[in-house]
């Protein structure tokens, strides 16, 4: 299809304002903080408008004009984005909610949100001659990078650490990835993705660590707001482990205000981690600018068991101007929360979208959230990518 013309201008240091050139592969600022892609919203907003968009395609590429893809013949899509907001009615009911929805990223391409980020990389890569990628991922992002460079005749690499859910190993190898196992956390298969790249001439696309898969989260933004007729809902409840659909979707709510689309009331944004795993969580309650790194981290959520993540500052500015907050959930109530979004609506959500119910019953228990506000929960995967986790335990409840 042809995209409209992307309004992307330079790109910027998230913490000095260091501005960067856009047509030069780029990493990390000279601070060594995260870099954002920005736009000419003016530009942007003679031709992204809504009117315009009931006539486009429902991919997040609808986006076009605030998407960092010059040449719409650069754009790798396997139809990401635009999945269903889903009013959760009878799980509303019993968590005490008059207006509880779920927004399923399991319906993306490799079954999770991941595709966003990646189909976004993985273009602005082809379009600046970068065929040879690298990360590292705890399953899902894995997967997507996979398919995403298949798609596009490119090479991926993959280092995951070796306890990640098996259908993430196995659709690395389908999708012809070379992928290596890391005994360790996914700090650890990190070092090694960066190593591999210095000595192979890869690029290294890990989270954050680069600019452009945050510009694929953040569309989830940009469609909860449309999705919510313009009007965005009080509370935004999203598992947290890297944090780049936290970075992402504020930025796309500063993006769409600076538009003129929405007006300055956002969503309270909610980090749900692991107990097990909960940097930013401890660094929200402490007060502090930075997470200290993780020790010992462990949960049945993959996609979450991340001990240190270089965005932490972002997702922190984010929780504190939204005046929201951070809370913990054990693995139990993880696998209790799982079922009960599988019972009451029909959806298998992977143990990272079962802890943003778990967490939504604390924070009512707390009075946090109350009855009669708008809440969304992001289901970040489906279930079924992690059966060698859940299964026994559903097994078991026969």
């Amino acid at each position: 299809m042809e995209y409209p013309q992307s309004a992307l201008t330079h790109l910027e240091c998230s913490y000095t304002g260091e501005v960067l050139d856009a047509d030069e592969p780029v990493r990390l600022s000279a601070a060594g903080k995260v870099v954002f892609a920005r736009y000419d919203l003016d530009k942007a907003a003679r031709t992204l408008t809504k009117a315009a968009l009931k006539d486009r395609p429902t991919t997040m590429w609808r986006y076009a004009e605030v998407m960092p893809v010059r040449h719409g013949e650069n754009v790798v899509s396997l139809g990401e984005g635009f999945t269903p907001i889903l009013r959760a009615t009878r799980l509303g009911k019993a968590a005490g909610f008059s207006g509880l929805f779920i927004k399923d990223e399991s319906l993306n391409p490799t079954g999770s949100f991941k595709a966003r980020g990646l189909s976004a990389a993985v273009s602005r890569a082809r379009e600046l001659n970068l065929r040879r990628l690298t990360m590292p991922s705890a399953g899902n992002a894995a997967g997507a990078l996979a398919a995403y460079c298949a798609a596009a005749g490119m090479e991926a690499h993959v280092f995951m650490p070796r306890d990640a859910p098996i259908a993430n190993q196995q659709e690395c190898v389908a999708y012809g990835a070379r992928l290596t196992l890391v005994d360790g956390f996914i700090t650890d298969a990190g070092k090694l993705s960066a190593k591999a790249a210095q000595e192979l001439g890869l690029f290294d696309v890990s989270t954050l660590r680069e600019p452009y898969r945050a510009e694929g989260k953040k569309t989830m933004g940009y469609e909860i707001a449309e999705q919510f007729d313009w009007t965005l809902p009080d509370v935004i409840v999203y598992p947290t482990g890297g944090g780049t659909g936290i970075v992402g979707m504020w930025k796309a709510f500063d993006e769409m205000e600076r538009m003129g689309w929405i007006n300055g009331r956002r969503p309270r944004m909610i980090v749900v981690q692991a107990e097990g795993c909960a940097p930013l969580v401890r660094a929200f309650e402490k007060g502090t600018e930075f997470a200290e790194p993780f020790s010992d981290p462990h949960t049945i959520a993959a996609g979450i068991r991340v001990p240190a993540a270089i965005g932490d500052y972002l997702v922190l500015r984010a929780l504190r101007a939204s005046k929201g907050t951070a809370i913990t959930v054990t693995d139990d109530e993880i696998l209790v929360a799982v079922a009960e979004m599988a019972h009451q609506e029909g959806i298998f959500a992977a143990p990272e979208g079962g802890a943003t119910l778990a967490g939504l019953q604390k924070l009512r228990a707390l009075g946090k959230v109350v009855r009669d506000e708008r809440v969304l929960l992001i289901n970040t995967g489906s279930a079924l990518k992690y059966m060698d986790v859940l299964g026994p335990v559903f097994e078991s409840a026969r």
